[in-house]
């Protein structure tokens, strides 16, 4: 079951690309209309998805063709910063939303982001790569790699998808009960993207 609870990147890769305004470097991308960050994980009743219903994310580059390079499997020189607000999670479910938001600290930590460090790219039958940075949630900060796969998307915009598990107790978070307890959520939950990336004007998330 698909829906979004985050734990990055993440991903990632369209964090790894993703652009901030037109009038910035040349090489900036901006988030397509149809990119998803959602969250699936596990409880003792049934699975569950949360969905991340708005995404802020910016890649500066002086790289114009950062399309076309990273599909040719070429590192470019670059920043990269994913940010999206807890309130905006959607569980299709106002008791788990409730819960998550308390578990994630919601009230204190208002956004989870994700800053790239590094990234390395290689082609192969596929173009993929991995993303080196850090993970802020529930207001701690720890490092996270994050696996990424390249390809172009319709208009030849950049698609980036992937998928990276996040334990949330290595991050201070107590998974969440309901049911008086009844109910225990899974303390592992992956984070799945599916971003495009193109120039032009940002797309409202």
């Amino acid at each position: 079951m698909r829906s979004p609870f985050s734990h990055l990147a993440i991903s990632a890769a369209a964090l790894a690309l993703i652009a901030a305004t037109p009038s910035g470097p040349t090489g900036s991308l901006t988030l397509r209309e149809g990119s998803t960050l959602w969250f699936d994980g596990t409880s003792t009743l049934r699975s569950w998805s949360c969905t991340a219903d708005k995404i802020d994310a910016a890649l500066s580059t002086p790289d114009e063709s950062v399309v076309a390079n990273t599909l040719d499997g070429k590192e470019v020189a670059g920043t990269v910063q994913v940010d999206f607000p807890v309130s905006k999670l959607e569980c299709k479910n106002g008791t788990m939303n409730e819960h998550m938001g308390k578990a994630l600290k919601s009230k204190e930590f208002s956004n989870i982001r994700f800053t790239m460090t590094s990234y390395q790219v290689a082609k192969g039958s596929a173009v993929t790569g991995t993303l080196q940075g850090t993970l802020l949630l529930s207001g701690k900060t720890m490092p996270i790699s994050v696996p990424v796969t390249f390809g172009t998307a319709a208009d030849g915009a950049l698609r980036v998808t992937g998928k990276v598990p996040v334990t949330m107790t290595e991050w201070g978070i107590k998974p969440p009960t309901l049911m008086l307890g009844s109910i225990k959520v899974g303390p592992v939950v992956t984070v799945n993207f599916d971003l495009q990336l193109q120039k032009g004007s940002a797309v409202a998330q």
